[in-house]
C-alpha cells in the first residue's frame, strides 16, 4: 500500500470514496448554517447543538481527502476550543484559548519552513502591535499576558498559513479577524451589530479555507514507498 509523507507525517495515498467526503462536507454546510441561523434569530439551543459539530464535521472530512495528521489533530483542538468557550467560566476561556494556541503550533508545524512574504510580515506585525496596545489597558489584568501571548501565536500562524497560497492565506487572515472580534467584546468595545455571527462567519471560514489550502500541498508534495 502506497503512502504519503508530507512535512513528515505520513498518510494514506488511497482515499475512501468520494461519496462518503461529499457527505461529510454536505453535513459540515448544513451545521454552518444551522448555527449562524440559530445566532440571527437568537435561538441559543441551535448554537449549542451546532456549534459542537463544526469542526469534527470538518476534520472528518479532511481525513477522508487523506489530510495530514497535523491539520485533523489542529482541526480537533478547535473542536475542543469551541466547546469550552460555550461555557461562562474564566477558566473555559483561558483553556478553550489553550486549545486553540496548540492548534495554532500544529498549523505552524504544517507550514513547515517555506518561504513567506517579507511585506506581509510587517503588516502583520504592524495588525497585532495596532490592535493589541490599545487593547491592553481594557483588558481584564488576568487575561492581559494570556491574551498577548496568544495574539503573537496566532499572529505567526496568520502570517506563516500565506506561505501555502492565497487560499490559507485568507484563512489564516479571517482566524485573526474572529479572534480580534472576541478580543475587542472582551475589552467592552463597541461591537458590530450581531457580534457573534461575525465571529462564527469568520471563525467557520477561516478553518475551512485553512483545510482547503493545506489539502492540495498534501497531494501535491507527497512521494510514494512500498
Amino acid at each position: 500500500m502506497s503512502t504519503t509523507r508530507t512535512q513528515g507525517v505520513t498518510v494514506a495515498a488511497s482515499a475512501p470514496p468520494a461519496v462518503l467526503s461529499r457527505a461529510l462536507l454536505a453535513a459540515f454546510a448544513l451545521a454552518v448554517a444551522v448555527d449562524l441561523v440559530s445566532l440571527l434569530a437568537g435561538v441559543e439551543l441551535g448554537h449549542r447543538i451546532a456549534k459542537p459539530l463544526l469542526m469534527p464535521l470538518l476534520a472528518a472530512y479532511a481525513a477522508t481527502r487523506g489530510a495530514p495528521k497535523l491539520l485533523v489533530v489542529a482541526l480537533l483542538l478547535g473542536w475542543g476550543g469551541d466547546v469550552l468557550l460555550l461555557g461562562d467560566a474564566d477558566w473555559t476561556f483561558l483553556v478553550g484559548m489553550g486549545c486553540f494556541a496548540a492548534g495554532h503550533v500544529c498549523y505552524l508545524a504544517l507550514f513547515g519552513r517555506r518561504r513567506a512574504s517579507v511585506p506581509l510580515a510587517i503588516a502583520y506585525t504592524a495588525a497585532l502591535v495596532g490592535t493589541l496596545v490599545p487593547l491592553w489597558p481594557d483588558l481584564p489584568a488576568e487575561l492581559r499576558i494570556p491574551v498577548a501571548g496568544y495574539s503573537l501565536l496566532l499572529a505567526a500562524m496568520a502570517y506563516r498559513s500565506g506561505s501555502l497560497g492565497l487560499t490559507a492565506g485568507i484563512g489564516g487572515a479571517l482566524f485573526l479577524l474572529s479572534d480580534t472580534l472576541i478580543a475587542t467584546g472582551i475589552a467592552e468595545w463597541p461591537q458590530l451589530p450581531a457580534p457573534d455571527v461575525w465571529i462564527m462567519a469568520t471563525y467557520i471560514a477561516a478553518q475551512y479555507l485553512l483545510t482547503a489550502g493545506v489539502l492540495p500541498q498534501a497531494y501535491g508534495e507527497r512521494s510514494t514507498a512500498d
